[in-house]
This record gives C-alpha cells, structure tokens and sequence, in this order.
C-alpha cells in the first residue's frame, strides 16, 4: 500500500505545479520575493514607506455553486476570475489597492490539466486587479470530493493609507449614487439560479435570443473586477464618499452597508438596463422583484457615492478604466438604509 494507491497522486501534483507556472508568472509584481515552490510567499512593503499610515486591508471568499456549472460544462478557466473578483473587490471598496492573492483549490482527483486551466483563471483575474499570485495549494481529498469535483477559494491582501479609507463618514445628503454595470449573475444566488433552471447539458446549451447567447454561457460570465476603475476614479481626483460591492444580498443588505446613521440611498430602478438574464430568471421561476433585488446584483456590481460636483469627472474615469456607469440614484436624509422605486 502506498498514498497513490490511497488515491493522493503525489506526482499529479508536482506535473499540475509545472503547468500552472507560466499563469503564476504573468501576474508578478517588483515586489515579489522569491519564486514559487516555497513554504510561504513574501513581499516586500518597502514602496509604502511613502505612506502617512500604512494600513493593510484583506478579503477572502469562494466561488459557491457557480462551480457546478463549470463541471457540467467541463469549463474551468473563468471561475478563478470569479473567486479573485469576490476578494479583490471587497479590498477596492475600501480604497485598497490589492497587492497578493493566494488560492486554495481542494478536489477529488488531481488533474494536472484541470487544475491548471483553473489557476489560470486565477491568474487572468489577479492580471485585472493588479495582484501578484504568490501561493496556493492544490488538496487531493479522495473521498470527500467526488473525483471530477472540486472546491475553490482564495484570499487577498491590499494596502491603503488610512486617510484614504473609504469608510462612508464622509456621505452627506445629495452625494449622487453611480452603478458600474456587472456582467450577470457574477458569483452569488446560483443555489437560486440552479432551481429556476433545469442543470443539464442540454439547458445549459439552450440559446436564448434574449440573451444573444446559449444560458450556460450567460450564467458561467465572469464577475466583474473594478480595481482599475476605482483606480482610475481615484488618480482622477475625487473622493468617494462611499462604495459598495453589490454580492449577496443585492441590494437591499449591501447598500446598507456603506451608509452612516442619518442618511438613506435612493435608487431609481429606471435608471439603468437590467440585463436579460435576470428578467428571464424573474419570469421562469415567477420570483417576486423584492427577492430579485435582495438575493442578485440586478446589473449593478459596484456603487460609489461621490459629491454632485465630481459625477462627471467619475463617470469619465470609469468609462477610461473600460466600465459602464450610470447615475442611479442619490443620498438623501433619513433613517439608514435603501429605497427602491
């Protein structure tokens, strides 16, 4: 007996190292030290010596069951993106610039090949954020995990000087509410999503004119990375009073989240186009507009509140970053909390 034929193939393991390097590689940063293969990752802080405060902030988070769609459809090389966004996006959110990302990918059986086209997706995501891949490990857990399944998840790092912490005490009444538009359904509610529709094959090869694409396709796009937007916002000049990353929970527990006591958001429904995948999903699994806006992102992955004065100068430098935003709304007296309508 040996721990191959216990089901861990040690070899796979090493091969899966080997072809996940090159996707390492397209992600390193100046202040990367060392390479991979090591017990840990190191990286140097010395470029924030510059800082009045240098605060560090992080996020961690998995892709849910998004990934059973990636197994159905045998499509491995975006969900990395996804369990990147889910990280990085919280870290841009409070004014952070992701620096590292790790990854933890736990799966039945190691398959080099898979394992790799996953990492990549981790890579291309960390490539949109700015951060350096600079470890992970790869678990073969025979027996917990069905051999062609596997579990993803990650955690990231960025740093902020503390007088550019986004914390939302700076919001006032009449601060406007801009939506950068998502891609779909990103990485929450697919527990949902899995009872409207019918996962199979054949559904998830279905083309649906409204969609303009098959739902399997629609459903697997890739959530969206704004840290270059928030970038760009940021260099622009403006000062955001506030952001919110909209995840699960959509609407209603997330916009919450980046007020103060005393004031209250105002959305407008209107004000921006719902992409045809919700409208869809609403229909077929007749679930009521409320729940809708309290479990999915409803077209809107990221909102920012900046001072009336600053809109244009933000909707520019997010349209420069390659989002599309809209004016959605604005901050308006009150108790704290949400206004649809």
């Amino acid at each position: 007996m040996d721990y191959k034929n216990a089901g861990v193939d040690i070899e796979a393991g090493y091969k899966s190292v080997e072809l996940m390097k090159k996707h390492i590689q397209n992600t390193m940063r100046p202040e990367v030290l060392g390479g991979i293969g090591g017990f840990s990752g190191a990286f140097s802080m010395e470029k924030f010596k510059g800082m009045e405060k240098p605060t560090l902030v992080s996020g961690t988070d998995g892709v849910g069951t998004k990934l059973k769609l990636a197994f159905l459809m045998d499509k491995h090389d975006t969900v990395g993106i996804d369990c990147v966004a889910m990280c990085v996006n919280d870290i841009a959110c409070a004014g952070g610039e992701p620096l590292f990302f790790l990854d933890y990918i736990a799966c039945g059986k190691n398959v080099p090949e898979k394992i790799a086209e996953i990492v990549k997706g981790v890579a291309d995501g960390c490539c949109q954020a700015g951060a350096a891949l600079i470890g992970g490990e790869t678990a073969e857990m025979p027996g917990f995990y069905p051999e062609d399944e596997y579990d993803l998840a990650g955690f990231a790092v960025g740093v902020v000087d503390e007088k550019d912490l986004i914390t939302g005490a700076e919001l006032k009444e009449g601060d406007v509410l801009i939506g950068m538009a998502s891609s779909g359904v990103h990485s929450n509610g697919f527990s949902l999503v899995r009872k409207v529709f019918e996962m199979t094959e054949e559904s998830l090869n279905t083309y649906y004119d409204e969609l303009g694409k098959t739902l399997g396709e629609a459903l697997i796009a890739p959530t969206k990375i704004y840290v270059k937007a928030l970038k760009s916002v940021k260099e622009a000049g403006v000062r955001v009073h506030a952001c919110s990353h909209i995840t699960g929970g959509g609407f209603y527990e997330n916009v919450p989240r980046m007020l103060k006591d005393g004031v209250r958001a105002v959305i407008r429904k209107d004000s921006y186009p719902i992409p045809p995948i919700f409208t869809l999903m609403a229909a077929k699994g007749e679930i009521e507009e409320h729940m809708m806006y309290n479990t999915y992102n409803m077209g809107i992955g990221m909102i920012v509140a900046v001072d009336s004065a600053d809109v244009d100068k933000t909707m520019e430098a997010m349209r420069a970053a390659g989002e599309t935003p809209y004016v959605i709304g604005q901050i308006e007296s009150g108790e704290k909390g949400v206004t649809l309508c």
